[in-house]
């Protein structure tokens, strides 16, 4: 199953980008042998419209451009479960099971996503009720999805 993360914005050269790949090629290594993955990452520009809701509808267009035909759709939204580890691989493995092809987590923008895409989110994952900055999202995110490859794959990383 083909794993994808479409988020608005950049992460710039330094520490949160070095950590992004570390937990990329980490995830590529732990997912081969599952038939997960990689992850592949899509970039979307921030909008520069000065009104919000304008600025919503055009990133979530370039996001919803992202998804893969077939794919789970998985939205990060601080409204959403807060799914611990174990839960999301378990969730990995049943989207696996049931034949979809790929799955697509977004990562809206500032100002949140269009209704739309929270429609064809199939989850809503939280990480807590916290506010956290977008580039710290992605990498939780990955993060995340390598331990929950680890968990699949049995391999010690993970400890509960």
């Amino acid at each position: 199953m083909r794993l994808s993360i479409a988020a608005v914005g950049r992460l710039k050269q330094g520490a949160e980008r070095d950590l992004a790949e570390r937990y990329l090629k980490r995830a590529a290594d732990a997912g081969r042998s599952l038939g997960l993955g990689p992850i592949d990452v899509v970039e979307i520009r921030e909008s520069r419209h000065r009104d919000a809701g304008a600025r919503v509808i055009e990133e979530s267009l370039a996001l919803a451009k992202a998804i893969a035909d077939g794919s789970v759709v998985a939205v990060l939204d601080g409204r959403g479960e807060n799914l611990g580890s174990d839960q999301l691989a378990a969730r990995l493995r049943r989207w696996q099971e049931g034949g979809r092809p790929a799955a697509a987590f977004l990562i809206g923008g500032p100002d949140g996503l269009a209704d739309s895409l929270y429609g064809r989110a199939e989850l809503r994952l939280a990480f807590g009720t916290a506010t956290w900055p977008h580039q710290l999202v992605r990498i939780m995110l990955l993060e995340q999805l390598y331990r929950a490859m680890t968990i699949l794959a049995g391999h010690p990383y993970h400890r509960a």
